[in-house]
């Protein structure tokens, strides 16, 4: 399965991306970070934004720095959903690191960037290390900041060590995905749809 990215895929479509066997992006694209959307019972909440600050709390805790406002915040804490958000944080890094192993790294089997092993095969421990490095990087807050930052095609090669099949320079391929995305993004805009699938055989 490949996946083309003519614009942006953002948390859940970064996971999508990482079960494709190649990912097409031109300079424009970006992917985002993945940050699971959990439901409280009244909204939807980022997870691992929820985590980080618990984890920082718990932390100043440990040095006798917590503050009588943020006491209470720990104090109030629903463990349920603690353990919920926790769940769901791990449930992507599993469907990650399963995804990126078993069709992204498929046709990995050669090393061709790192000089210590360039030509030597890659083994399914490598491939296992990298696909979790990449998964906790992308679900790292500390490193992107903000749920909604654009990862372009440069920063998915330069620090993630993702293979991306740049198309910017086949004028062809370029002109083609631009057409067809337009024509859908303002078919979807017109029809004002949340939710817009087109497969082979049919619209939805």
């Amino acid at each position: 399965m490949y996946f083309v990215v003519p614009d942006i895929a953002l948390s859940a479509g970064t996971i999508f991306c990482m079960s494709g066997d190649k990912i097409y992006m031109d300079y424009s694209s970006a992917l985002g970070p993945i940050d699971p959307q959990v439901y409280n019972g009244k909204e939807w909440v980022p997870a691992l934004g929820y985590l980080d600050k618990v984890e920082q709390l718990l932390d100043k805790a440990s040095k006798n720095t917590l503050s009588n406002a943020e006491f209470l915040i720990l104090q109030s804490l629903d463990l349920a959903l603690l353990s919920r958000y926790e769940q769901a944080r791990d449930l992507t890094i599993t469907l990650l690191k399963k995804w990126l192993v078993e069709y992204k790294f498929k046709d990995w089997k050669v090393h061709n960037t790192n000089p210590d092993k360039k030509g030597k095969q890659v083994t399914r421990k490598e491939k296992i290390e990298g696909a979790t490095d990449i998964a906790e990087k992308l679900g790292d807050n500390k490193t992107w900041h903000s749920h909604g930052r654009m990862i372009g095609i440069n920063a998915l090669k330069d620090i993630l060590k993702l293979k991306i099949d740049d198309y910017s320079k086949n004028a062809v391929l370029t002109r083609l995905i631009g057409d067809y995305n337009d024509l859908i993004t303002e078919y979807i805009a017109r029809g004002q749809y949340n939710f817009y699938l087109h497969s082979k055989n049919q619209f939805i």
